[in-house]
């Protein structure tokens, strides 16, 4: 896992869904649909659903929104989704590996669109599995260290899942991520919940292996424009990279 790029990373994140809300909507109501579709549609049965559910609701998409999707994915009133899941791999500036995952109903053009926001913009594509095989794929529950009046600490974290068999607790500055095998990400979630404690988001990701280092404000500013060209894409769902940007270039991005 990058280990020095958290501030960075997050900064970047956060000013890309402020700016994108509309197609941050439209990504977590693809993921309710799907896991409406694979799963069910009763939350209770379906927790693959009912964790879409609560990112939604998390980022703020009006329930209205959340209910159609449900039932759209569940085939329920008439309506119907079928999306195509697919990965596509890259390189960006400094050999930064980037695994990009999409939803779509046209592979053809979700395989184009990828292809020319990542040659654009400094990318280029990669061979199948030749950026894969350095991610995991991992369970990850995001816990806000200010909940509720209150601060989480990482040991009442690691005390909340020890039965569930957590990996690793994670500091991402104002949040944890307790780490896990993907098969137990429910079972972390639900002793996060036991404990008292609020979380933002429990799912199944793709985690490097390592982070590649960022040596200068330059390639830095590079790679997130690139970055930001995939996250834009409306086919594309989630993007996985391993930079490793220092603290004091994480500052000048700031400024």
């Amino acid at each position: 896992m990058s280990g020095h790029s958290k501030w960075a990373t997050t900064k970047h994140k956060k000013a890309a869904i402020d700016a994108k809300r509309g197609k941050l909507f439209a990504k977590l109501i693809k993921n309710i649909e799907v896991a409406a579709r694979t799963g069910g549609a009763d939350p209770s049965g379906n927790p693959t659903l009912y964790d879409a559910i609560q990112k939604a609701r998390k980022n703020s998409v009006p329930v209205d929104n959340i209910e159609r999707a449900v039932k759209r994915g569940g085939g329920i009133g008439g309506e119907s989704v079928d999306y195509i899941e697919i990965t596509y791999e890259a390189y960006g500036p400094a050999g930064v590996a980037i695994l990009i995952e999409c939803l779509t109903d046209n592979r053809n053009r979700s395989a184009a669109e990828v292809k020319v926001a990542v040659t654009r913009n400094g990318g280029t594509m990669a061979d199948v599995g030749s950026v894969s095989r350095i991610f995991d794929r991992k369970g990850v529950v995001e816990v806000a260290k200010s909940q509720a009046g209150k601060t989480v600490s990482e040991d009442d974290l690691l005390e909340a899942t020890l039965d569930a068999d957590p990996e690793d607790v994670s500091d991402e500055g104002e949040t944890f991520k307790v780490i896990s095998d993907p098969s137990v990400v429910v079972e972390v979630r639900k002793a996060v919940q036991a404990a008292g404690l609020d979380y933002e988001s429990a799912e199944v990701q793709f985690l490097p292996q390592y982070g590649q280092a960022i040596d200068s404000v330059e390639v830095a500013e590079k790679l997130f424009k690139l970055l930001d060209a995939i996250e834009d894409l409306d086919d594309v769902q989630n993007v996985y990279s391993n930079e490793d940007v220092p603290d004091e270039i994480g500052e000048q991005l700031g400024e």
